[in-house]
């Protein structure tokens, strides 16, 4: 009986094919349940489907035959509203409470501010305080000046006024 040759095994090279379509089939769930959990305004989309049938020869069917809103969607309305009210006034309490810090942090500051060693500027994620590295440190060193310690001290008690949240960032150039 004579024994068979054994073939010669090869890589295969297309194992990653397994992992794409892994991903793109998550990818594709993921997105479906976004889609499903996704909400609709209903009358937004009646008013849309009536101008597209309208805008496509359909006369019959004009925008302002649209049944009026029911009381349940009338509520819902004035909800939204209030909702939407309450936020934008939020919002608008946040950015005078920032810019007050800003205020006080530039009085605080107003000599270094002057010679543009420091800056506090205003952007959409919150204050921004840049303080130049030559105020608090010596070249070369990495302990702080005496006079560091006065300025960081008073932008402490201008930021320990109130209850948002601080990031420190450094960096070194």
């Amino acid at each position: 009986m004579a024994r068979r040759a054994k073939r010669a095994e090869h890589e295969n090279l297309d194992r990653w094919l397994i992992s794409y379509a892994d991903f793109i089939t998550l990818l594709f769930a993921f997105f479906v349940v976004m889609y499903a959990i996704s909400s609709v305004n209903e009358g937004k989309y009646k008013v849309f489907s009536a101008s597209v049938i309208s805008a496509f020869g359909n006369q019959a069917n004009k925008p302002e035959a649209i049944a009026p809103l029911s009381e349940q969607d009338m509520l819902l309305k004035s909800l939204v509203e209030r909702r939407n009210a309450r936020l934008a006034e939020r919002q608008r309490k946040q950015r005078e409470r920032m810019q007050a810090i800003a205020n006080n942090l530039n009085q605080v500051l107003a000599p270094l501010v002057k010679s543009g060693q420091v800056s506090v500027t205003q952007t959409e994620r919150g204050l921004v305080l840049e303080i130049n590295a030559s105020v608090l440190f010596s070249s070369g060193e990495a302990v702080l000046q005496g006079g560091s310690v006065r300025v960081l001290t008073e932008v402490a008690q201008v930021l320990g006024q109130g209850d948002h949240a601080i990031e420190v960032e450094g960096a070194y150039r």
